[in-house]
């Protein structure tokens, strides 16, 4: 189509294969949006496009993805709210026409690349995951994402005694089956790494070394949801794990990490705010801050 239709928080330029979708960065945009600025979605991965009215004067433009092909939604899972879904582009009710115009365009367009039966899975994903490196701040630890394994590095106020005893934990994406994402908000958010077949996983998160737990400002949508979707579009690129030969002894599934030195840092920074605000006494501090550094 080569054309290029401007809403709020967001802009679609259809091209012959594709709709680009950039999203603006100003103060109001959703921060999801800002942080993924940009998706290309091709016509194949899009199921169905609809015009509705929506709130405030307003009409959704909405391109609804295949199942199986975004990992941005397949991680979310149904649980992004209206506000921050990436598929819908709000415009003005003034504009009303030239969407419905648009909307003929896209769903001709998705008729023409889509398979005979739209509501069909996906095989693989269509849509670019987020790219890595990636981190965020869980209530109970730092998470890393290099592309091609995921890193726990736990806090020592927010993690479980259980995580604790296990220590900091690296899982590469070959050891993985999927991730679980519970949206930070509602009540106990979460993200899981889901093991390969035949690993066990206590049944609450918090007890769980292969889960970090969000609450209280941390693991938030735009930042814990983009990481999910990159480590589950890592997994399923990965392929089955690889088999032990026979007689060789197993890798364990959770591998203690070794330290890192900017991390080490980055928890005593952590520690000191803790301190700083008083729910950490001198002699905790300061025991901690020795425990911490003898790590290096």
């Amino acid at each position: 189509m080569g054309d290029v239709l401007a809403g709020i928080h967001a802009t679609w330029e259809f091209e012959s294969d594709s709709v680009l979708i950039r999203f603006e960065r100003g103060i109001r945009t959703p921060k999801l949006f800002q942080a993924l600025r940009e998706r290309r979605v091709p016509y194949g991965a899009l199921a169905a496009v609809t015009l509705s009215p929506g709130k405030r004067g307003t009409v959704v433009l909405h391109a609804v993805p295949r199942p199986g092909a975004d990992p941005l939604m397949e991680a979310a899972a149904g649980q992004l709210k209206e506000s921050g879904d990436p598929y819908r582009l709000v415009l003005p009710a003034e504009r009303e026409t030239l969407a419905e115009y648009y909307a003929d365009e896209l769903r001709t367009a998705v008729a023409d690349a889509a398979p005979l039966d739209e509501k069909e899975p996906a095989d693989r994903f269509l849509v670019t995951a987020p790219p890595a490196p990636l981190h965020f701040k869980a209530y109970d630890g730092k998470a890393t994402f290099d592309g091609s394994k995921v890193a726990f590095r736990w806090f020592w106020t927010g993690a479980s005694s259980a995580k604790w005893k296990a220590g900091d934990q690296t899982f590469p994406v070959q050891e993985l089956s999927g991730v679980e994402w519970r949206s930070p908000e509602v009540f106990d958010g979460y993200l899981r790494l889901l093991r390969r077949a035949g690993a066990q996983q206590p049944a609450q998160a918090d007890h769980d070394p292969a889960a970090v737990m969000f609450g209280l400002g941390y693991g938030p949508v735009h930042e814990s949801l983009p990481f999910a979707a990159a480590v589950l579009a890592a997994v399923r690129t990965s392929g089955a794990a690889p088999a032990t030969t026979p007689g060789s002894v197993p890798v364990p599934a959770l591998v203690a990490a070794r330290p890192d030195p900017a991390d080490i840092a980055e928890r005593i920074r952590h520690l000191g705010e803790l301190h700083e605000a008083g729910l950490v006494t001198d002699e905790e501090f300061s025991a901690k801050k020795a425990q911490l550094l003898a790590e290096l």
